[in-house]
């Protein structure tokens, strides 16, 4: 009888084992900061066989992906792409956004504090993000043990990916020169974290993010968390959210071409290649799922374009606030009744329009029709009834997308394409994004890995589809706010 309970046991438990849902062992995100879809292909023979162009070579790339709301800025772009969703609904309304009667930082969060240091910069969260991410369905779906751990140099790139059941997420400190994290985590750094930043402090007080070491010391960190943290190897799928900073700064300083430039994306495909070398020896080539894309793209540098006749320029929104301040007061009687601007708009002072007993639908009335005179402006958007405008369909996709009721502003400015939000000086190297155009919003997406078949497709598809996909294949329930769809190409391949 015996001999028959255990054959039962051991049967029941086979049975189990065969009907366990099939994931990889290891998910890894990976979002190169401010990198165009065509860096992919600009440096393409210059690439190592076993970094990006390996992912190419391999993986499958869907090369139309497309961001489908504004402002393409990082806290967005983080947060978009693992939820699925868009400012409308994740209300991420900017790396800054209004909210509660003021400016306030996407991460920012003063009930928790600096785990690592002592200044503020450990004083973040996602709590502002009102959506769920790729890694919270994981553990839901895994009954919580799935460990989820997101690591960037800017903190807004290691939190928002990583969600909010994250285990931990993990950002440097320029003042100490090493790795932090927040009380929303832990109380205190693990042993390991602690040993890795003895092991690589850099320069204290001096911007990592302007020095390739910056994305070598994203990846040690990123193998330091596999490793200490036995990243799939516990027998669940786990994930990994890593974002590389120094591709931003660097391009907002020196431009998308250039010796700068060059080096960072050399320094990136490198250290790539290291950790998928890595990951092949240690969670088992074609054991893990990785994805790369980017939080938003970048525009040429103006001057460069120029020398090649080709038209761009600035165009502040912040000196056109000032003059319609003016054009407001003579109006209506109050001063600074255009208080603040965002990467294209414009937040009215809504409260002191209310005690004025004016009605706000007059004051953007006014303020749209003084604006429309501006001559580097196509387009002046009521962004609360930008479904109402005469503007390109996927123009007003992005707009309402983007459009967050509680905390995005009331005017949107579409410049000419070329000319951004700024004035740049002759001198000017760098470069910016934030706006609709393909420059900043065509982004790489390429799968790799696990059940990852080789191709490539140009159908369009958009940042918010990543989550959905990445969900199908886990088989896992979609992000509470998406609105992706599963790009069939990859997520059927099973």
């Amino acid at each position: 009888m015996k001999k028959g309970l255990l054959t039962f046991i051991i049967s029941m438990v086979a049975m189990a084992a065969m009907a366990q849902v099939e994931r990889p062992k290891l998910v890894v995100g990976l979002v190169v900061d401010q990198m165009r879809w065509d860096y992919l292909y600009v440096y393409y023979d210059k690439y190592e066989k076993g970094g990006l162009r390996r992912l190419v070579d391999e993986g499958f790339n869907c090369n139309n992906t497309l961001i489908n709301y504004v402002p393409t800025v990082t806290g967005i772009g983080h947060a978009s792409i693992y939820t699925g969703s868009t400012p409308a609904l994740h209300s991420i309304a900017g790396n800054d956004f209004y909210m509660d009667g003021r400016f306030t930082y996407c991460c920012s969060d003063h009930s928790v504090k600096s785990v690592g240091g002592e200044g503020r910069a450990g004083e973040m969260s996602p709590r502002k993000m009102t959506a769920t991410t790729i890694g919270d369905m994981l553990k839901v779906a895994t009954d919580f043990r799935s460990k989820v751990i997101g690591v960037a140099m800017k903190d807004r790139a290691a939190i928002l990916p990583a969600g909010q059941a994250a285990d931990a997420a993990y950002w440097w400190d320029n003042s100490v020169g090493h790795y932090i994290t927040s009380s929303y985590y832990m109380q205190d750094l693990p042993q390991w974290v602690k040993k890795f930043n003895e092991e690589n402090t850099w320069n204290p007080g001096k911007d990592i993010k302007m020095s390739p070491d910056g994305v070598t010391k994203t990846f040690l960190m990123a193998q330091a968390a596999i490793e200490n943290e036995k990243l799939g190897q516990r027998g669940e799928c786990d994930m990994l959210c890593i974002s590389v900073s120094p591709t931003d700064a660097i391009g907002h300083s020196f431009g998308t071409r250039g010796k700068e430039n060059y080096d960072v994306y050399m320094q990136l495909d490198h250290d790539l290649a290291k950790f998928l070398t890595y990951l092949d020896k240690t969670i088992g080539k074609g054991q893990y799922l990785l994805f790369l894309s980017a939080d938003h793209g970048a525009a040429h540098n103006s001057t460069m374009l120029n020398d090649h006749r080709i038209p761009a320029g600035g165009w502040s929104v912040g000196d056109a606030r000032k003059r319609l301040n003016e054009h407001l007061k003579a109006k209506f009687g109050l001063d600074n009744m255009a208080p603040y601007t965002y990467s294209y708009k414009i937040f009215l002072d809504r409260p002191g329009i209310r005690q004025a007993g004016l009605k706000l639908q007059d004051v953007v009335d006014e303020a749209i029709d003084f604006l429309r005179q501006e001559k580097d402006l196509l387009y002046v958007v009521d962004l609360a009834r930008a479904s109402e405008a005469s503007i390109p369909a996927f123009l007003k996709e992005q707009l309402i997308n983007g459009w967050n009721a509680q905390r995005s502003g009331d005017i949107y400015c579409v410049t000419r394409s070329g000319l951004y939000d700024f004035v740049p000086g002759s001198d000017y190297r760098g470069t910016t994004h934030g706006a609709w155009n393909p420059y900043d919003s065509h982004i790489p997406c390429v799968f790799f890995g696990w059940k990852v078949k080789h191709g490539n497709s140009s159908r369009t598809n958009y940042m918010v589809d990543v989550a959905p996909t990445v969900c199908a294949m886990l088989r896992i329930q979609m992000p509470n706010s998406c609105i992706g769809n599963p790009i069939t190409e990859v997520a059927d391949q099973q």
